[in-house]
């Protein structure tokens, strides 16, 4: 049995705003300026304003602080619990060390750089995000978009076959050092821009990329990633393509040399998919009992190779490998300006993607064991890590979804892992490197097709999309559609624009609503939504939900008067259109002019009754258009010595509309900012209203906005302050005490109980 509701009463006066004011003593606030904001902004002590500020102002505490924003790793190292963590980030560094130096080989292929740079990307940006980055858990390393992105940029300066960019720096190059030098210039770039935004302290760009885009961006990466491997997977020679609609030129050459695929290449990339997906499934199924998970992708890449080795597929049947790999590391090398210049809208878009990946993963894993992460400093520490990476030849670093599922899965506590696996790339590329060069390169793509079930899936989406929010949606697909086809920069930059037209077109077409009340309570709400309401005639009550700016002040003005209707007497059927108080105002005045003229000639008599016509002919429409901006102002009265009732029958053929509301309430209660245009649209459809004899009360305005309203000139003659109240249920009560008429009706259906129509109201409601 349901219990009886709680009830609470109030007894308090009827208040408008400036009622309230003068009861409530509001407290003078200084408002902070723009200029204050900025400075608030950037008084962090982080590491751009620590080097100017501290000769002047250094102390210890500052320094302290400083440091540890500058070098997070202070921060854990000092809680580290060596008994409790070490071995755990042994074992996870190890693990998540052999999964990094497969991924390196496979990524390395989509940056279309040879293979063994990979496992430059997998060492030294790690080295340097171990200070600096304040993520636990992710694994930096190669990402199969981002080393996509990467290899774009590649085969457009360095195509395999097709004219070169004209560099400089190219004469006397080999075509695989050519691109080492494009892929490594443009990862220097994305570092200097990863490293401004963060010392600049607007890590919060990234907010710009909903789920959704994000999502739809990937998918559409994991599609062009698909395809890149074909060429692989198959054993062809296929001429790397760039630009739009890249994708189709690349598909149509593989499926014009289809007869020519490698059976050997194909086969071994088969049988590699199809276990490594089943036992990733079983893996994902019996996690909870597994203690880690089983390193499949190592133990088929251990296999492949050792299979390879000794039937000597290479020579046998001419299956590509990844042969010699470069023992040890090279010198630094510096960027090259003219390939910085050529890749400057590449570069921006790799660092947003790759921070928005890393970031949105660092936060998952940040959020399951409670620490926090920084943003700001995420972005100069990935910045300076491909900084370090690109002098050494690496391609753009991020995090990897898989990679740092395994990281934190098999037990890791700390960056300590990162650098471990770190190290087993390092022993790798220095000490048994050469083991891995009769692996078999469709080997490395059947890895990287096989680790995109996560990113295809993501397609699912769609119908979950469509029923829950259909602008989401359309977000997605278009985002998805443009990657795809446009490219990868120039479909994220066309998903960014349909986001942000998703939010100008919800902003600037709000669902406006009429409201009513819920008998019994002061509570309003759609009239549409509920049965037991009740709407006092003469009243109508409108809320817009989103500020009202330049954008949809005309549609705010059109929703009103749409909402607020009357009966048409022009027609012989009495007819609901919508309302328009500047046309009513307008024929009202050419009304009052033909009265006036008629009294002057004495064809019209004041009787008893009202006006009578006395005249014999009928009385003619007057088109006169020479005086408009008289029939814009209020109708004036002077000289006549009656006041017309603009809802009776006038004399003759005078026909003007009449009008049904006597007020209107507008809530404002979502209104949130309104700028000059819709302050000057807003006053001027009060006016409208006013000078036709509808009253315009305006409710639950925000303070700051009505501070606004003063400073701008929005109060004169016609527009008072006391329009304003603080509630719905104070502007209606005021409204019954104004027309009485339509109280007896209220008190009759019992709407409030009890309802008292005085300075004191007091009234029940039931939640």
């Amino acid at each position: 049995m349901r219990n009886p509701p709680s009830q609470y009463i109030v007894a308090r006066p009827l208040y408008s705003e400036d009622s309230f004011k003068e009861d409530n003593e509001r407290v003078q606030r200084r408002h902070k300026s723009l200029l204050n904001h900025v400075k608030e902004y950037f008084r962090q002590d982080h590491l751009l304003i620590f080097y100017f500020r501290m000769p002047l102002c250094c102390s210890s505490k500052r320094a302290k602080n400083a440091g540890l924003s500058l070098l997070p790793i202070i921060g854990w190292i000092r809680i580290y619990r060596i008994k409790e963590w070490l071995l755990s980030d042994i074992v996870s560094g190890l693990s998540t060390g052999l999964v990094a130096v497969l991924q390196g080989l496979a990524f390395a292929l989509l940056a279309s750089v040879p293979a063994g740079y990979g496992l430059y990307t997998a060492f030294f940006p790690v080295l340097t995000y171990f200070f600096l980055g304040t993520s636990r858990h992710i694994s930096v390393g190669p990402f199969p978009v981002l080393s996509l992105m990467v290899g774009s940029v590649v085969m457009r300066i360095v195509p395999e076959n097709g004219t070169q960019a004209n560099i400089t720096a190219f004469e006397g190059l080999s075509l695989q050092d050519k691109q080492v030098m494009v892929a490594a210039s443009v990862t220097f770039l994305v570092g200097i821009f990863q490293l401004a935004l963060g010392l600049l302290q607007i890590g919060f760009i990234v907010i710009y990329m909903s789920d959704t885009l994000v999502s739809g961006f990937t998918t559409a990466a994991a599609v062009h990633i698909l395809v890149s491997q074909l060429k692989f997977i198959l054993g062809l020679t296929v001429r790397g393509e760039n630009g739009a609609f890249a994708i189709i030129r690349t598909l149509e050459s593989i499926f014009s040399q289809i007869t020519k695929t490698n059976i050997p290449d194909l086969v071994t990339s088969i049988i590699i998919m199809v276990v490594v997906f089943i036992v990733k499934e079983l893996n994902d199924r019996f996690k909870a009992k597994l203690p880690v998970p089983i390193p499949i992708e190592v133990i088929m890449t251990v296999i492949a190779c050792g299979v390879s080795y000794a039937f000597d597929f290479q020579t046998l049947y001419g299956v590509s490998v990844v042969g010699k790999l470069k023992e040890g590391y090279e010198s630094p090398m510096a960027p090259n300006l003219e390939i910085l210049q050529l890749s400057v809208m590449d570069a921006f878009s790799m660092a947003i993607v790759a921070f928005a990946i890393a970031f949105s993963v660092a936060k998952v894993y940040s959020v399951k064991h409670d620490y926090l992460i920084d943003g700001n400093q995420e972005l100069i520490a990935f910045g300076v890590s491909n900084i370090f990476g690109a002098s050494f030849r690496s391609f753009a670093a991020c995090t990897s979804l898989s990679r740092s599922a395994v990281q934190e899965s098999t037990g890791g506590k700390t960056q300590i892992a990162g650098l471990l696996s770190a190290m087993v790339a390092m022993i790798v590329t220095v000490g048994i490197g050469f083991l891995l060069e009769p692996l078999q390169t469709s080997v490395l793509g059947a890895l990287v097709v096989v680790n995109l079930k996560g990113m295809l899936m993501q397609v699912r989406e769609i119908p979950y999309l469509w029923k829950k929010d259909k602008p989401d949606c359309i977000v997605w697909v278009v985002t998805f559609v443009a990657s795809i086809f446009l490219g990868l920069d120039l479909g994220l930059a066309v998903g960014l624009g349909i986001e942000l037209l998703t939010v100008v077109f919800r902003t600037q077409f709000p669902r406006c609503s009429v409201l009513a009340n819920i008998k019994g309570t002061d509570i309003y709400r759609d009239r549409k939504d509920y049965l037991s309401i009740y709407e006092p005639d003469g009243v109508k009550i409108f809320r817009i939900p989103s500020p009202i700016f330049f954008a949809n002040i005309e549609f705010f003005r059109d929703k009103l008067n749409a909402a607020v209707r009357f009966h048409n007497t022009f027609s012989v059927m009495l007819l609901q259109v919508g309302f328009n108080p500047l046309r009513i105002l307008r024929k009202r005045n050419k009304a009052l002019r033909k009265i006036k003229k008629l009294l002057k000639n004495g064809e019209l008599q004041i009787t008893p009754k009202g006006l009578l016509y006395t005249g014999s002919a009928p009385i003619e429409e007057s088109e006169d258009e020479s005086n408009m901006e008289d029939l814009d102002q209020p109708t004036d009265f002077a000289g006549l010595p009656v006041q017309i009732n603009w809802n009776t029958d006038l004399p003759g053929n005078i026909t003007v509309p009449r009008i049904d509301i006597h007020s209107i309430i507008l809530d404002f209660a979502a209104v949130s900012f309104l700028d000059m245009s819709g302050i000057n649209g807003l006053k001027m459809t009060l006016k409208e209203f006013t000078r036709v004899e509808v009253d315009v009360y305006i409710v639950a305005c925000d303070c700051y906005i009505l501070d606004k309203l003063h400073e701008c000139g929005f109060f004169d003659n016609e527009i008072k302050t006391s329009i304003f109240f603080l509630t719905l249920h104070d502007a209606m009560l005021c409204i019954l005490e104004k027309h009485p008429d339509h109280t007896e009706d209220l008190k009759a259906s019992k709407v409030w109980h009890p309802i008292v129509l005085s300075h004191v109201i007091c009234f029940a409601v039931l939640f």
